[in-house]
């Protein structure tokens, strides 16, 4: 059987987040390109990966570990290092365990971040005991496979200025910054959610401890004339709905149709967690609104302060109040907020894609 010429690689399809949507743009850049991920869940990921030829590892027999990814942990590395792609080509789509996986063809790896519980653990494993306690045991060999794994790779792309970095301080690797792209189309349906009014401001975030919910709620109960309402769910919905201040509301998960309604009919944005990119915002650009996100990470490339948006230093409540009554006291220009989300096109992102592969073919 001869070689597919270009593959896909991915962690896992177990959610909607804005990895996940980098893949379904990967997918309309070569079109026919089967997706290998080591855990996929349908219900649970984006619709569209129905008409793309999925094809996941063992792991995906275990309905347990397509629910919660991170009980797979200790699996998902020696998973990936006997996956085996013939391709020309394996685009790998990695936040920690993609690029591991093996081809006697090119690798190039678009790098969401690097592995975020393996050099950022106080940060996304806090409050996590099991998997702070995975991590201790695992750690160091598995620092050592992500290395290698990073070793091996033809190219490295970035999707930030700040994770390009992270990939030259840890692998010594130098990676090109390509940002991805907005893939929420303005123009689609838009369908109303029930029981949420118009005019409100909007956070659009998984429900994890290092999303900084708690601050953003707890900021919002000193703005009662504020309404915030949180699209997503995580492990800490439960939680973060229990102490939800009555201006707050958290809807859980929306279609696109449902998206593209509550950006249309809010007042911004609102993001206070450390990102790697930084994708809400420009998703809110696209229709206009302005942002107020923390002043770190992937942000710094995706909001111009004083144009599309205004920035806080910590993810302290009484920052996030003083970066909403800026939000709320300046004067928006709607056009040029929408001019910087073009910037993020997805013909721009597919055709320097579709480049860098052509020159391993």
């Amino acid at each position: 059987m001869s070689a597919t010429r270009v593959a896909i690689a991915h962690d896992y399809l177990t959610q909607r987040g804005g990895a996940e949507r980098v893949v379904l743009t990967m997918t309309r850049a070569f079109p026919g390109a089967p997706v290998f991920t080591m855990l996929h869940d349908a219900a649970s990921t984006f619709p569209e990966f129905a008409g793309v030829p999925v094809r996941s590892s063992w792991l995906s027999r275990i309905a347990a570990l397509r629910r919660h990814h991170r009980l797979a942990f200790p699996l998902l590395a020696p998973v990936a290092s006997t996956t085996r792609i013939d391709a020309d080509v394996v685009l790998c789509s990695s936040s920690g365990w993609a690029h591991g996986i093996r081809t006697a063809g090119h690798r190039v790896v678009y790098c969401h971040a690097p592995a975020r519980w393996l050099y950022q653990q106080r940060r996304y494993t806090q409050g996590d005991a099991l998997g702070n306690a995975a991590v201790r045991v695992l750690g160091p060999p598995l620092r050592r496979w992500d290395r290698s794994a990073a070793r091996r790779a033809d190219r490295y792309l970035a999707n930030s200025t700040v994770v390009a970095r992270a990939v030259q301080e840890l692998y010594g690797i130098e990676a090109e910054v390509l940002p991805p792209p907005v893939t929420l189309d303005v123009d689609g349906a838009t369908e109303p959610v029930p029981d949420v009014e118009p005019g409100a401001l909007l956070c659009v975030a998984r429900l994890l401890p290092y999303k900084n919910l708690g601050a953003l709620m707890e900021a919002f109960a000193r703005l009662p004339a504020e309404r915030l309402v949180v699209v997503g769910d995580g492990p800490d919905a439960k939680r973060l709905r229990a102490g939800a201040p009555p201006n707050v509301q958290l809807i859980g998960t929306v279609s696109d149709a449902q998206l593209r309604w509550l950006y249309e009919c809010s007042s911004g944005l609102v993001a206070a967690a450390y990102e790697d990119f930084g994708l809400t915002p420009l998703e809110s650009a696209s229709f206009g609104r302005p942002a107020a996100v923390l002043r770190a990470g992937g942000y710094l490339d995706t909001v111009v302060e004083g144009t599309t948006g205004v920035a806080f230093d910590a993810p302290e409540p009484s920052a996030i109040v003083d970066a909403v009554k800026l939000l709320r006291a300046t004067r928006w220009d709607e056009h040029e907020i929408r001019q910087h989300a073009d910037h993020f096109s997805e013909a721009r992102f597919c055709a320097r894609l579709q480049a860098i592969v052509s020159e391993y073919q």
